[in-house]
C-alpha cells in the first residue's frame, strides 16, 4: 500500500517544526546558530541532544533559503554539516542529527555524503476523533515522588539495550541491578523534577510491585509528543506499550493537549499505534555515526 504524505507547507508539519524547535529550548539546552541548522547542547544531566534544521521566524518571508520550518523546504550543503560536525566532535557529544523528511528534504543526502547514517521512523499525529482502547488496570501516571519512580526510569534502558518486539531475557533480576547503578538514580531525580514542574508526565505498568513498562509525553504548550516507550523484554508481546501510551495520549488530552504526536521505531510498530488512533504524517529521520 503507498502512503501519502502530506506536503511541506501542510499546517501540520510547521506546527512539528515549532515543538522540536521549542522543547529543547525549554529543557534548558544551550542552543548555538549555524545557519540553516541549529544545535542544541545538553547543559545538564540527560539524554544528549541533537542538531537539526533552522526554525525560519514565524510566518517566513526572511528571504533565507536555509531555514526549515514555516517558511518551507531548507537547501542544506554537505559544508553545512561538516560545520555542525567539527563542533559535536570539539563538544565531545554525539554526532547526531534528527528532523522531518518532508520539510527538509535536502538534509538526508546532506548528512549521507557527510558520512553518516540515517535511520527512518514513521512519523504519527493523533486523530483525536478516533476511538481508543480503555484504560489497563495495571497502568497508572506517577507522581514525581512516586517510590517506583526510579524503576521506572530503568526499564526503557534495557528495553532499548534490545531493541525489537520479540520476547527477552531481561527481566525483574535485571531490573533490580540495573536500579542500584547509580546513574539510574541521576535519572530518577531528573524525571521527578520534570514531573513536578510540569514538563514531562510518566505512565507506568505495574504487575506485582515490579514496572514491567513505562513512557513519558512531553507538553510544551499544547503540543505533547509521546517518547521513551519501552517493556522489559520479558514481558513484551502483553500489550503494555500499548496501554502505557494510551495512558499518556489520555493525560495529555486531559491537560488539554490539542496536538499529540510520536516516531514509532518500525512499520510494524506503527501498525500498534494507529489502534490508538495515531495516523502516519510524514517520516522523522535520525543521522548517526556508524559505529
Amino acid at each position: 500500500m503507498t502512503t501519502s504524505f502530506p506536503s511541506p507547507c501542510d499546517p501540520l508539519l510547521p506546527e512539528l517544526e515549532r515543538y522540536y524547535d521549542t522543547a529543547p529550548r525549554a529543557g534548558g539546552a544551550r542552543v548555538e546558530d549555524f545557519g540553516p541548522l541549529t544545535l542544541f547542547v545538553q547543559e545538564s544531566a540527560g539524554w544528549p541532544y541533537y542538531a537539526r534544521p533552522a526554525l525560519a521566524p514565524a510566518g517566513g518571508g526572511d528571504g533565507h533559503a536555509g531555514h526549515a520550518g514555516p517558511a518551507g523546504p531548507a537547501e542544506i550543503s554537505v559544508a553545512d554539516v561538516e560545520r555542525v560536525l567539527a563542533r559535536q566532535r570539539e563538544l565531545k557529544v554525539p554526532e547526531s542529527f534528527e528532523w522531518v523528511a518532508e520539510t527538509t528534504p535536502s538534509l538526508r543526502g546532506a548528512v549521507r555524503a557527510a558520512g553518516l547514517r540515517v535511520h527512518e521512523h514513521p512519523l504519527m499525529v493523533l486523530d483525536t476523533s478516533a476511538v481508543r482502547i480503555p484504560a489497563h488496570p495495571e497502568v497508572r501516571v506517577l507522581g514525581a515522588a512516586d517510590p517506583l519512580l526510579r524503576a521506572a526510569v530503568t526499564v526503557p534502558m534495557l528495553a532499548f539495550a534490545a531493541p525489537g518486539t520479540a520476547v527477552g531475557e531481561a527481566g525483574p533480576a535485571e531490573l533490580a541491578v540495573a536500579e542500584r547503578n547509580p546513574a539510574s538514580e541521576g535519572r530518577r531525580l531528573r524525571v521527578s523534577g520534570m514531573i513536578a514542574s510540569g514538563r514531562t508526565a510518566l505512565a507506568a505498568a505495574v504487575s506485582d510491585g515490579v514496572v514491567l513498562c513505562s513512557g513519558q509525553h512531553l507538553p510544551v504548550g499544547d503540543v505533547t509528543e509521546v517518547v521513551g516507550v519501552g517493556t522489559l523484554p520479558s514481558a513484551r508481546r502483553r500489550g503494555l506499550a500499548l496501554a502505557v501510551t494510551a495512558a499518556l495520549v489520555a493525560d495529555a488530552l486531559d491537560r488539554g493537549a490539542r496536538t499529540v504526536f510520536l516516531s514509532a521505531g518500525d512499520e510494524d510498530v506503527a501498525r500498534i499505534y494507529a489502534r490508538l488512533g495515531f495516523r502516519r504524517a510524514g517520516t522523522a529521520l535520525i543521522a548517526d555515526r556508524p559505529l
